[in-house]
Parts: C-alpha cells; structure tokens; sequence
C-alpha cells in the first residue's frame, strides 16, 4: 500500500468522480485509475461501485476513507516537524477555536505568536467545539480550543485553560418589543415562551441552551436558527430573539446587552457567582506528540493567560485556569 494510491482514493472519494479528481491531483485519469485499481487489488476488496457512472464508495471504502485520511495527515505533520528542527523558522500549526474565542482573545495571542516566530504558518479553523473534536480525531488538526466535558470519550488530552459566564444577550434598546426583566440576573425560565436565536448543530451552545431548557421543563422556542456566532448576534440585534452567549463575545456590540445566566437553584439564593458557565481547553490528539511548534503556540497561549490574568486584563465575565 503506497502512499500515493490512499491520496488518490482520498481525491475520487471526495468528489466521487475520476475525471475530475485527476485533475484536481494533476495526473492522467488512466493512471490515477489504474493506481485504485493496485490498491483494491492488495487489499483484495473494491472500494468504489461504479454502477451506471455513479461513483460511490462501498463498506470496504467507507471504513478505509477515515484510517486514510488519518494516515495522509499524520504523515504530513511528519514532514513539517522534520522541517522544523531547522529551529522553529519553518512549520505549521494548524489550530481550531469556536467563534467566541476567535472574536475574543486569541488574536492577541496569535499576535504575539507570529511576532515570536513569523516563519510559522498559522491555519486557524473557526468552528463549533464538536466538529472541532472529529478535526482533531481525523489528524486535520493540531490544536484546539475546545468545550469541557467532551462527547463520546475521543482520543484526546486536554488542559483546561479558560473558564467563561454565559449571557443572554438581547437588544439594547427593546422599542415596540416585551422587554426581558432588568434584572442583575436572568433565571433560565426567564427563557420560557421567549424566541430564541440558535446556533446551528455542532455547536456546543445550541446542546447547552436545550439542555438547560429541557432540564427547566419547558421546550424552547425558535425564532431563526442555523447561524454562525457573527450571525446570531446580529440577528439578536436587530431584535428576531435573544441568544445565550459567552459574555466575551458582546465586547465592542453597543447594540446588544448582556444579562447573567443563572440556574434556578442559584437565583432563590441570590448567588450570582452560581451561575452558568463553560470551561474552555486545550486539545490534541493522545496518539500523536505535538510539533515543535504546535507546543511552542501551547507555550505562548498559556503565558498570555498568565500575564493577562495577573493584569486583570480578560474579557469581562472571563478567568483563567493556567496559572504560573
């Protein structure tokens, strides 16, 4: 089995066309074909039904398609880590981050990684934590920052780095509208009958805000769902409904308010500090060790948090775990 054939299986596999993944490859279709063909025959299975023109992949191809993409990845990280030991002037660090914290913090930390080592590609990959998790576990990923308690017990160490308060964010001015309660606090049957702004699946916001909902004993309510974090916030805005957000996100929205989430237990005894909360980690594979520079922007992420949490410098409604 060659490397070769696994990375053009990969290619027919994902556009399920010979032609067209030839070209993507830039080689001639007779011998990408006849590449697919040595590999089925080592493995003495067919990994593609070509019924009709249709292409598509069989039980042997759909359990083989996940372990190859995996063994292209790992072997790409290989390559960029041997690169390295040229002393961190080259590489890669291929990061995942949700919205929140792409919109918060970490291009300050990017900033300061680049300035320390500026040969060091950064690829950074927005998305919500679940889908973040499968990147990781697929070798398309080096890092993540990614939601506590993990789904599904994957493959993965994880340091937990930030813990943030959830809000819900409504419009700052609510004209024409029930208002929400002006209150220190909102209560999650606050929620009830309300109309929701919701993340599309995949986040770990939409599972939460449900969750907490159907634990209150009532079903939420959508007004529009589907979006990105971007999205959801200007939708909020504009005043379709309100979301349940991490507060860091609301910095610099003077259209948008945000209110303190709270269980019902914490609210009869007035304990705002009892309220809902996400712990934010660091993530990578436990197969795979860390590149010199992903371990290097692991370094530098922990030593912002550090100095920005000794400077009282976070994002409102923000702490950090790592300390010196």
């Amino acid at each position: 089995m060659q490397l070769q054939q696994l990375a053009y299986f990969v290619a027919v596999a994902e556009v399920r066309h010979f032609t067209q993944a030839a070209e993507l490859l830039r080689v001639a279709q007779p011998s990408l074909s006849k590449q697919i063909r040595a590999l089925e025959g080592e493995l003495n299975v067919s990994l593609f039904s070509r019924a009709r023109g249709n292409i598509a992949l069989t039980p042997a191809g759909e359990a083989l398609l996940p372990l190859a993409k995996r063994i292209l990845a790992d072997v790409e990280t290989a390559r960029v880590e041997v690169q390295e030991l040229a002393g961190l002037r080259r590489g890669r660090v291929r990061l995942g981050a949700t919205p929140s914290l792409c919109a918060g913090l970490l291009a300050d930390v990017l900033r300061r990684f680049h300035d320390a080592y500026p040969g060091i590609q950064l690829i950074v990959e927005e998305g919500g934590s679940r889908d973040l998790v499968r990147q990781l576990t697929r070798g398309e990923l080096d890092l993540a920052l990614v939601i506590l308690p993990l789904h599904g017990d994957p493959p993965l160490d994880t340091t937990p780095i930030l813990r943030e308060y959830l809000v819900v964010a409504s419009p700052a001015e609510q004209a024409g509208r029930t208002p929400l309660p002006r209150r220190s606090f909102l209560r999650i049957d606050d929620l009830r009958d309300r109309p929701l702004v919701m993340f599309r699946p995949g986040y770990d916001l939409r599972e939460a805000t449900i969750g907490a909902c159907r634990a209150a004993g009532f079903e939420p309510r959508f007004a529009v769902e589907g979006g990105e974090m971007d999205a959801v916030l200007r939708f909020v805005e504009v005043g379709l409904g309100i979301a349940v957000v991490p507060s860091m996100v609301l910095a610099g929205r003077p259209g948008l308010r945000g209110t303190p989430l709270v269980l019902d237990e914490a609210a009869r005894r007035g304990h705002l500090g009892e309220g809902l909360l996400r712990t934010i980690a660091l993530a990578h594979r436990k197969d795979v060790e860390l590149t010199h520079a992903a371990r290097a922007f692991q370094d530098t992420m922990e030593t912002f948090l550090v100095e920005a949490g000794l400077a009282g410098s976070l994002p409102e409604g923000v702490e950090t775990l790592v300390h010196d």
